[in-house]
């Protein structure tokens, strides 16, 4: 079981580190441009910027306590997190009728969803 957490939080850090990253350091306009985040549209470069930062905390947040052994309680913490940024995301795409994202969307709340739960219960 520790070995399927360790896959999933480091994929999951991946994940948002990427997609986090990518918010911080593209200007919102350039993403807009890209054709590809339509919800952006509608949020400012702020709100993008802080989604990307509780991205990018989140991913350190999945990988950083556990394998440092300080403060372990954190990564699951961190993995709730995630678990509310889908929340959010899921929500904002069925507001807006963007159904592409969903399925992505969803994956990414139940693999949070397993390292919260695997690390509580761990």
């Amino acid at each position: 079981m520790n070995i399927a957490l360790w896959v999933v939080q480091v994929l999951l850090a991946l994940v948002y580190l990427a997609a986090g990253g990518m918010k911080v350091v593209r200007p919102r306009a350039d993403l807009v441009a890209s054709g590809r985040f339509d919800w952006m549209k509608d949020t400012s470069d702020a709100g993008v910027k802080a989604v990307g930062a509780v991205e990018v905390l989140g991913a350190l947040g999945l990988i950083l306590p556990q394998l440092t052994g300080i403060a372990p309680i954190l990564t699951p913490i961190a993995a709730i997190g995630l678990v509310i940024v889908q929340i959010g995301a899921i929500r904002v795409h069925l507001t807006r009728g963007e159904r592409q994202p969903l399925p992505a969307n969803g994956i990414l709340l139940l693999l949070a969803t397993f390292v919260a739960v695997g690390r509580f219960l761990g």
